[in-house]
């Protein structure tokens, strides 16, 4: 352990946590349990990204309005928000363990009542429930499971909460949840000492348990005495206090630094929209939009598991930047593939639009357009919500049909063996576009969609653990909810290449912010980060840190 700094690692610490774990299953028992709350917000994505398409099927007035399609979407982000701060409330009043179990109740009576659904405003409902359990779970998972790691290996198995974002039942963390103990440190805090010491022998060697329990011991009482000198505020009065605070100002400033650039690199676009998106590179048809869609959300899991071998090797930090300078590439490359595949959509032919059948079967915006002649798909497709092409029955690259987008219409258009697009077009791009989508999320996961949840389990002092851990899932699931709310919208209003390009820009002030602002915690035990930030952080070039004085200006 060094004195406000980092614990150098010899050897590669996912190999250290087969090891461990080897010796004491217990501990991934523990981890994957918890970890399961990553799958409540995964399982939401992957579900909503897939229905949403076949919701405007079964509701008309969804696929006429791209705002009830937002609504739809970002509602379980609304849930999640109030979720976020119900749960850093409860973590600390009630436990960690039945803070979860909750969550777990509140997923499954969303589900049910979204499975029942007779129209979109009790899906709406459901998706509010289900958010609400989910953003309980998004703060409480990394929270009990970095509290029950052994420091060396707390990163890797911190990363099994990113690896199960990609969705299993809640039934299943639920029952798994009844079995397991409470957080040693909540129960020590809490006067169970029996209990504690009892769990951390689950974990421990015999001669670490009493170590361990020396450090919790020191660290509590610590925490006791500085909660007597600020009083038993409520939770804005201990919010403010946290602030006021400089070691945890500046883990809060870190925290909530990563957090949020984990949501404006657009990432929740792709994955709750993902199916739409690709449509919009050329892919029609439902069923093919969703299995490529589900092929690279897959990626998702395998990203996942490269955070686990190297997050506690590289480092936090590094492995983000890393990450952002990847995220930032693809979208970039996005742009590029969008904005040509705009440039290059077929012509649309007058002739071949009016062998539908006249102007009853014409897209009302190209009948009367001042020079029709100058349109293509996709200027039939942004010109209006009821036009829709029918591609050439020759090649989907001729000139085809701009229409009205009716079912009837689209029964004629499919009965000629034409392939009928009403959210993009045809693409010789499209297959690029697919395989940048999955690069994007392959090089994301390792980086910024595993470790801001491993930073900021880690980084607050345990005084601090819960408000701290409420406030950033609080800005996390608000900066989701902008973004998830207003995708559709900016895709109407920028087009795919510009939405895309205009995260790149984001993602670029993201890269700077994490660089400046958040320093490393590889290996640290979770004391020791507490003096780490006392001394401040200051970025090197070259990936060193330097230290400032005690008392310099955060």
């Amino acid at each position: 352990m060094v004195e406000g700094g980092v614990v150098k690692v010899d050897k590669t610490e996912f190999t250290e946590c087969f090891k461990t774990v080897g010796k004491t299953p217990y501990i991934m028992r523990l981890a994957f349990s918890a970890g399961i709350g990553g799958l409540l917000f995964g399982y939401d994505t992957g579900v909503i990204s897939g229905a949403l398409l076949y919701i405007k099927e079964d509701f008309r007035e969804v696929d006429d309005k791209t705002w009830l399609q937002e609504t739809i979407v970002a509602m379980a982000v609304a849930g999640a928000i109030v979720g976020a701060g119900i749960g850093g409330v409860l973590n600390d009043r009630i436990g960690r363990k039945i803070t979860m179990i909750i969550a777990d109740i509140l997923f499954l009576v969303g589900a049910i009542v979204m499975a029942v659904a007779p129209a979109p405003w009790v899906i709406i409902l459901g998706r509010i429930i289900v958010g609400l359990g989910v953003g309980m779970a998004s703060m409480t998972s990394p929270l009990y499971i970095s509290e029950t790691s052994p420091a060396n290996i707390r990163g890797a198995l911190g990363a099994t909460n990113g690896l199960l974002i990609t969705g299993v039942p809640a039934l299943v963390q639920l029952l798994l949840m009844l079995t397991l103990p409470e957080s040693p440190r909540w129960l020590y805090r809490n006067n169970k000492l029996a209990e504690a010491e009892e769990i951390l022998g689950r974990i421990y060697s015999p001669e670490e348990v009493q170590e361990e329990l020396a450090t919790l011991k020191s660290s509590i009482e610590h925490e006791i005495q500085e909660n007597k000198e600020m009083g038993d505020g409520n939770v804005l009065v201990k919010a403010k206090m946290a602030w006021d605070n400089i070691v945890v100002r500046r883990g809060l400033i870190a925290g909530i630094t990563v957090l949020v650039t984990q949501q404006f690199v657009g990432i929740n676009t792709i994955m709750y929209y993902s199916p739409t998106i690709v449509q919009f590179a050329g892919f029609a048809s439902n069923s093919t939009a969703l299995a490529l869609s589900l092929i690279t959300s897959g990626l998702n899991a395998v990203g996942s598991i490269i955070s686990m071998m190297f997050v506690d090797r590289y480092g936090r930090r590094r492995l983000m930047l890393i990450s952002m300078v990847a995220i930032i590439s693809c979208l970039v490359v996005l742009f590029g593939l969008f904005y040509e595949a705009a440039k290059a959509a077929p012509k649309v032919s007058h002739l071949d639009t009016m062998h539908f059948g006249g102007n009853s079967t014409i897209c009302p915006a190209y009948a009367s357009a001042s020079n029709p002649v100058s349109w293509n798909c996709m200027t039939c497709l942004r010109a209006s919500k009821a036009c829709a092409f029918c591609a050439n029955g020759a090649s989907q690259y001729n000139p085809g049909a701009c229409v009205l987008q009716t079912d009837v219409t689209k029964k004629t258009c499919h009965g000629e063996h034409r392939v009928y697009f009403s959210q993009g077009c045809p693409s010789r791009f499209g297959f690029l576009a697919v395989v940048f989508l999955g690069l994007y999320i392959i090089t994301y996961a390792p980086g910024m969609g595993t470790v801001p949840w491993i930073l900021n389990s880690e980084i607050y002092p345990l005084r601090y653990r819960g408000i701290c851990s409420g406030i950033g899932a609080v800005t996390l699931w608000c900066a989701n909810l902008i973004v998830s709310e207003t995708f559709l919208t900016l895709t109407d209003t920028l087009g795919s290449a510009g939405t895309f390009l205009l995260y790149a820009g984001f993602s670029t002030v993201g890269f700077i912010l994490i660089f400046f602002l958040v320093p490393e915690t590889k290996g640290m035990p979770i004391e020791e980060i507490e003096k780490m930030l006392e001394k401040g952080f200051r970025p090197s070039i070259f990936g060193g840190k330097r230290k400032r004085n005690k008392g310099s200006p955060a």
